[in-house]
């Protein structure tokens, strides 16, 4: 038998391409004009417009008329010109150049590490570093005994130096988004700590019992993390107003949770529980409760039917966040930044709440960022 040769007619070939490459440029076109005119872009423009008008400070009552948001711009130039707006804001100039000399900032991927120049600049009372490579905090740390915020969102944080006990006059601790997978027992030695978000480190799933002798601690937050209960150090914060534990792996809560007397927020959704302790009913200050519902089959009756003021939120997720698209990808890398963006909705959804004198028993949360 001879040789078979094949014979590759190109014409037909680039025919076949050509044709591929139009209807997916079709394809775009039309995903693009459906895009346009979906009501997701509508909602994503009045989002856009809310957070642009709350940044300028107007108050709702400007730009929500019977509950529909009116992203006219000019609400936004009338009080651009508030001549009486525009001298309160030259005296705030002053005052934050005079501040600022004790605030450091520093930001951008470019950074790996903080600058040496750093640890001669004791003198300041914040720290504000974000968005950075940086994976360590370094043990001069223990110098800055005037430090009273130290933010230190969404860096590659691996670890945290057991000197940040020296710092007694510190009341923030911002270490979200960070690649922690532990917190030093020495970081109950912060006395004067109020503020203490954890969020979004994926991997903790313990914190120290030391942590109990934070008193003044009124803000934590521990949400998308591996906790699989409430910490018993938190149980012994006795001035703990708001707890986010969302986005863990609770199976249940604990029967004396109605120690925390002065909690008014409590945020466990996208968790495993299955039912609601009535302990709940105990907490007289609590006026805010959000879970997941698709898990629960007991709550107790009293909850939901409170004469205290509580509002209770039952969270359903979409089946929207369950589809898969081809940009999903390019939209949400990762699940720490899909944690960043829920993060966002719920602090503006709670705002909201608490704006109203009504409370849905039920919302569907559906993800902006998706493109369908």
């Amino acid at each position: 038998m001879g040789h078979q040769v094949i014979i590759f007619d190109f014409s037909v070939i680039r025919g076949l391409w050509e044709t591929r490459v139009k209807k997916s440029k079709e394809r775009q076109r039309k995903e693009k004009e459906r895009l346009e005119q979906s009501a997701l872009e509508k909602i994503k423009q009045e989002w856009n417009f809310i957070l642009e008008c709350r940044k300028k400070g107007i108050p709702q009552s400007k730009y929500l008329k019977n509950g529909f948001v009116d992203t006219n711009e000019k609400n936004l130039d009338t009080h651009g010109k508030n001549p009486q707006l525009k001298k309160s804001h030259a005296l705030s100039d002053g005052v934050n150049k005079e501040q600022n000399k004790f605030i450091f900032q520093l930001s951008g991927e470019q950074w790996t590490e903080l600058p040496d120049s750093l640890k001669e600049q004791i003198y300041l009372k914040e720290w504000h570093v974000y968005n950075t490579l940086i994976q360590t905090i370094p043990a001069y740390l223990a110098l800055f005994q005037d430090l009273r915020v130290l933010e230190l969102s969404k860096n590659q944080i691996n670890h945290l130096p057991a000197e940040i006990g020296c710092l007694k006059n510190l009341k923030v601790l911002n270490v979200s988004f960070n690649n922690l997978k532990s917190v030093p027992p020495e970081l109950g030695d912060c006395e004067n700590l109020e503020k203490l978000d954890l969020s979004g480190n994926m991997e903790i799933t313990e914190l120290p019992f030391e942590l109990s002798n934070l008193k003044q601690l009124t803000y934590v937050d521990v949400s998308a993390n591996k906790f699989h209960s409430i910490p018993i150090c938190v149980l012994r914060m006795s001035n703990l107003q708001w707890l986010d534990i969302s986005s863990n792996s609770l199976k249940d809560l604990p029967e004396d949770i109605d120690r925390l007397d002065e909690l008014q927020t409590l945020l466990l959704q996208k968790n495993k529980l299955t039912y609601l302790p009535r302990a709940l009913v105990n907490m007289p200050k609590l006026s805010l409760l959000v879970v997941s519902g698709d898990d629960l089959v007991e709550i107790p009756t009293a909850i939901c039917e409170s004469t205290t003021g509580l509002k209770f939120v039952s969270l359903k997720d979409s089946p929207v966040e369950t589809i898969v698209c081809e940009d999903t990808e390019e939209i949400i890398e990762n699940e720490r930044e899909r944690e960043q963006v829920e993060k966002e909705f719920m602090k503006a959804y709670i705002e909201d709440l608490r704006e109203r004198e009504s409370t849905p028993s039920y919302t569907t949360k559906v993800m902006l960022s998706l493109q369908l």
